[in-house]
């Protein structure tokens, strides 16, 4: 993953017949999205100057420039918008951008390395890590909070977890 970019929107479909599109806004506020220009899609081939419109139900409704009719916004359906990362805010300490995160080491309370952050998920009710946990072969989705998430260390590139008791069975051969 290209940490010198961070996918700050996807585009969800088309909005009317005048070219516009639906955006999903990963920012926390929203509309910031649009003061990330250009955005470019995941291999960097395509560029999009994005102008906000409107405030949508679920997003926001924008005009890309270069794309004027409903059909060439309905192909653009499903890309994902990175932004340079140099253009976004500086966080604070106890906030992360998700590809920070994502590679990262997995520890237990007990610091022994069991697996990485494969990717993150938010749904609506708040950041879902998925983890690869070594000896079980699979991922599980631990909750992004302080109680099971006590400790990112992103110098050193890891994240200690205290899942829910019984989440992580793992069975030592």
């Amino acid at each position: 993953m290209n940490k010198e970019k961070t996918c700050v929107g996807a585009i969800a479909g088309s909005f009317g017949i005048n070219g516009e599109v639906r955006l999903k806004s990963f920012c926390s506020e929203p509309s910031d999205i649009g003061s990330y220009n250009p955005l470019a899609s995941v291999d960097g081939l395509q560029s999009f100057q994005v102008n906000i419109t409107g405030k949508l139900r679920e997003g926001l409704s924008a005009k890309i420039d270069g794309v004027s009719n409903k059909e060439q916004a309905e192909k653009l359906k499903g890309t994902r918008l990175y932004a340079n990362r140099d253009r976004l805010p500086n966080l604070s300490n106890d906030e992360y951008y998700h590809t920070d995160l994502i590679g990262m080491k997995i520890k237990n309370t007990g610091g022994d390395e069991i697996g990485r952050v494969d990717a993150v998920h938010d749904y609506g009710a708040g950041p879902i890590l998925e983890i690869f946990i070594q000896g079980l072969n699979d991922t599980v989705l631990i909750p992004f909070s302080e109680k099971s998430v006590p400790m990112v260390d992103l110098e050193e590139k890891f994240i200690i977890i205290d899942p829910p008791e019984g989440l992580i069975l793992v069975e030592n051969s």
